[in-house]
């Protein structure tokens, strides 16, 4: 199955705009380099549709989904209960650094987990609870 992405690029370490249709394994591959460089951005849709896209951030092991599915309109994937409560955690939204409480974050391998289930399912509806924003 393929999917279309684009990402944190591995040499700049800046969100690439170039989009990739490549087959799961290439994406798995940039993002397993990613996730030794500690932190990266990814953006995930189907081929041939603009909408649902979902992206993850990404910070040592705290994670961030967001889900935009249709234009105007995103929401964001309820955490897991890894951020201590009252905390907040950064992570990149392309090119900077967004703040996000403790009620959004999930372990960044449960993150690539589910995106990776969005991926083969070809729909966010049961990776979650969503809060729209």
């Amino acid at each position: 199955m393929n999917v279309q992405w684009t990402a944190t690029a591995l040499e700049s370490g800046r969100f690439s705009t170039i989009e990739r249709c490549t087959g799961l394994a290439a994406l798995s591959a940039h993002f397993n380099a990613l996730r030794s460089g500690g932190r990266g951005y990814l953006e995930v849709r189907l081929p041939g549709s603009e909408f649902p896209l979902l992206t993850l951030g990404f910070q040592d092991d705290q994670a961030v989904i967001h889900l935009f599915d249709h234009a105007g309109r995103s929401s964001l994937l309820v955490g897991d209960g890894t951020a201590s409560a009252d905390s907040v955690v950064q992570v990149p939204i392309m090119d900077d650094l967004a703040v996000f409480s403790c009620d959004f974050v999930l372990a960044v391998d449960r993150a690539w987990a589910l995106l990776r289930n969005f991926i083969q399912a070809g729909s966010p509806g049961e990776l979650g609870e969503w809060c729209e924003l």
